[in-house]
């Protein structure tokens, strides 16, 4: 028998059992559309990540400083002169973040204030909508003066230009020189609710002259592990162990954002793929329906001169095609179901063509290894045996 006429032979079987074969490729769809869904959301979580991450810059380095004893306190002079005496690093910035009630006229708002200085807007890749960005002079002289993002001026101002006008923060009056360009949607919570004072003024405001929090940026992305042991290597020799300082960076968090994605995506297609098993035993079940339910007709046939192969071929063929179509059932409704899953979780979603391959790949490859052995059976049956069964 050729493959064609078996090819022909299976259709016209699966066509001739049309819920019955439903019922059997369901596993195999299930299966199929889960793993594409799976795989193109944590795709898309993790293409959402590596945009957040690359927002902030993959050069950022964070610096904390744990220890609270006089003796284990870093100066702001001398992790700038770290920056100066290193060409991995190209800025740095001391940060203290304070809630703040901000106030202009009747109108207030709750925000964060970044006490930095002049190389933050360029360590955080801000612009400059209108005014001025802090100085150098401004953290030397402790001057109070702010930097405000849209939805602070928004805010407060209703869309006024708030440049030299007074904003208190809490109750202490400081003078907006700048307004940054919008990075978000102006939205609360977003980079755009925001207020940058210098880092000195912050440190009065919060009544507290140490400062343990600091940001440096590396010269370039592949500078980033150099400049991390630059910093690493001056603060031992401040403290006695590293357990007083903590040290990150933006493309290790990636690094291991994308490591636990890629766990996850295991983790998940496994389970998943428990349905491509569970269509497979259907597969099999049904085909020994088949079986059954043919005898008579394999009986005829190999009294005709059909041989083992032939018989073989075909329930492999059957099986095989079977699963198959509910592999590429299962490639459309995994496509829709992911989209659809994007716009209720409002989510990025990545079709994997590997995902789609290597899961019809593997659907045709479960059904025509649980469909062998009923193949096999079925093409084992003696003629005279198969010819007396009723």
């Amino acid at each position: 028998m050729q493959v064609k006429q078996a090819f022909k032979m299976a259709v016209k079987s699966i066509k001739g059992n049309r819920f019955r074969s439903f019922l059997t490729m369901l596993g195999i769809i299930i299966g199929v559309a889960s793993v594409i869904v799976l795989v193109a959301l944590i795709n898309g979580f993790s293409s959402d990540m590596s945009e957040s991450f690359s927002t902030l810059g993959t050069e950022l380095i964070t610096v904390n400083i744990t220890g609270r004893s006089a003796d284990n306190q870093v100066a702001v002079d001398e992790m700038i002169e770290v920056l100066d005496s290193s060409e991995n690093l190209a800025y740095c910035s001391p940060q203290v973040n304070i809630s703040v009630t901000a106030k202009a006229d009747n109108e207030n708002v709750s925000t964060t204030a970044f006490g930095v200085n002049e190389d933050y807007t360029s360590i955080k890749g801000y612009q400059l909508n209108e005014g001025r960005m802090l100085q150098y002079g401004d953290t030397k002289n402790r001057l109070k003066v702010a930097v405000i993002g849209t939805y602070i001026a928004d805010t407060l101002f209703s869309g006024k230009s708030p440049i030299g006008k007074s904003i208190k923060l809490n109750a202490e009056s400081y003078e907006i020189v700048g307004v940054l360009e919008e990075k978000a949607d102006s939205s609360e919570g977003s980079d755009d609710d925001i207020v940058l004072i210098p880092y000195s003024a912050a440190s009065r405001l919060t009544r507290n002259s140490t400062i343990s929090s600091y940001l440096f940026n590396a010269s370039s992305s592949t500078s980033v592990e150099a400049g991390i042991n630059d910093i690493q290597a001056f603060l031992n020799t401040k403290f006695t162990s590293s357990d007083y300082y903590r040290i990150s960076s933006a493309a290790e968090s990636l690094e291991q954002v994308n490591s636990l994605t890629s766990t996850l995506t295991l983790v998940l297609v496994g389970v998943a793929s428990i349905s491509l098993l569970v269509g497979g035993i259907g597969i099999m079940n049904i085909m020994l329906v088949s079986v059954s339910e043919r005898t008579k007709e394999i009986g005829i046939r190999k009294s005709l001169g059909g041989r083992y192969r032939d018989i073989l071929t075909q329930f492999v063929i059957e099986a095989g095609l079977t699963s198959a179509m509910g592999g590429v059932a299962g490639i459309f409704l995994g496509i829709i179901l992911a989209y659809i899953a994007s716009g209720l979780l409002g989510m990025t979603v990545k079709i994997s063509l590997l995902s789609v391959a290597v899961s019809f790949s593997v659907s045709v490859g479960i059904g025509i290894l649980f469909g062998y052995s009923p193949a096999r059976k079925a093409a084992r049956l003696s003629p005279i045996e198969a010819l007396r069964y009723s």
